[in-house]
């Protein structure tokens, strides 16, 4: 048994979703000489291993919940990025976290990780290494040093297919609905379904309902894997709004790993929505996505660069706008002896 311990940690909100950072990862949970990748891959195959353990603690109740979400600070790949991220949440670490991304744009700025430019007014950029590969998070400056926005810059993303059709289950009758399904890639891949097949408004009163129809698609995608070592990992359920000249809007919630549900438009996840887009010619260079959370909050995301994909579909880099907020500075008491050690949850 480990000796009790003082753990600190930075808890920001990205457009509602929260998103936990430790930087001072204990002595021996990372493995010296392990990529980004390489570091979660070791972390999922050992069912009992500490930073695994760890995780548990900070996103579990009594110190988390069940839609939670954070990350430890690890070495970069190469000294071509400031650091990087193992992304967590309730049942395991991701590829991939577009708000985790421009929060720790906020946080690098504010802690002097990586330093301001002069004029302060420039912007900065913060290069992280993440499970999926090597993003940016760009920080627009206003002229007193202030941070106005963080630009999120994905790895490259596109649809992967399209036209999966599905019946899922509904209401309290247990009603079949036939849904028709496109799969994206975007750092991880993602399911997307418009809701108004499913007469079904993206509010928080539908939230159980939501966990209950993504809990079902990813079950129906148990076996897919994209390059062998991605997963299904989360539901994009949008409805269109609006369509003008130079943006697209539309409404969304993204329900990701087991039943956990993202209250910002979700990052990578609107960088999925972008790609799809993008291949039916809804956005461009020119046309962006207004994307809006469950909660109303909004991301913009852009298609910088375009060119051929694996297949079918064009490839792009996206690049999605958000703010976030600090929530506080913690200190938690890690102590193995505590009776509910390492925590809990209900679903």
């Amino acid at each position: 048994m480990a000796p009790p311990y003082w753990l600190p940690t930075t808890d920001y909100h990205t457009a509602g979703e929260p998103f936990r950072i430790v930087n001072d990862v204990p002595a021996g949970h990372l493995t010296n000489g392990l990529t980004v990748s390489q570091q979660r891959l070791a972390i999922l195959e050992d069912p009992s291993h500490s930073l695994d353990l760890l995780r548990r603690t900070l996103c579990h109740e009594p110190r988390g919940h069940a839609d939670m979400y954070g990350c430890f600070i690890t070495p970069p790949d190469d000294p071509g990025a400031h650091f990087g991220v193992l992304f967590w949440h309730k049942d395991g670490f991701s590829t991939a976290c577009g708000h985790g991304t421009i929060a720790l744009g906020y946080w690098a700025v504010a802690e002097g990780l990586v330093k301001r430019r002069s004029p302060s007014s420039d912007p900065v950029d913060v290069v992280i290494d993440v499970p999926s590969g090597r993003v940016v998070a760009r920080v627009a400056l206003n002229s007193a040093g202030d941070v106005q926005h963080v630009d999120f810059i994905n790895v490259a993303s596109q649809q992967l297919s399209t036209g999966h059709a599905l019946s899922v289950s509904l209401g309290p009758h247990q009603n079949q609905i036939p849904i028709t399904i496109d799969l994206a890639f975007s750092g991880a891949v993602y399911a997307s379904v418009d809701a108004s097949t499913l007469n079904l408004p993206i509010e928080p009163s539908n939230y159980h309902s939501l966990v209950d129809l993504g809990r079902q698609i990813k079950a129906a995608f148990s076996n897919f894997r994209y390059k062998e070592k991605y997963d299904l990992y989360g539901v994009v359920f949008f409805s269109p709004i609006s369509s003008t000249p130079d943006a697209v809007t539309q409404r969304n919630v993204v329900v990701f790993a087991d039943g956990q549900v993202d209250r910002s438009p979700c990052g990578s996840g609107t960088c999925a929505r972008l790609a799809i887009l993008l291949a039916q010619g809804e956005v461009g260079v020119d046309r962006r996505l207004v994307h809006e959370s469950i909660l109303g909050t909004r991301f913009e995301a852009f298609v910088t660069e375009t060119g051929a994909g694996d297949g079918e579909f064009p490839m792009c880099v996206p690049k999605v706008r958000g703010r976030a907020n600090l929530v506080g500075k913690m200190n938690f008491f890690i102590d193995e002896r505590d009776p509910v050690f390492p925590g809990f949850v209900f679903r």
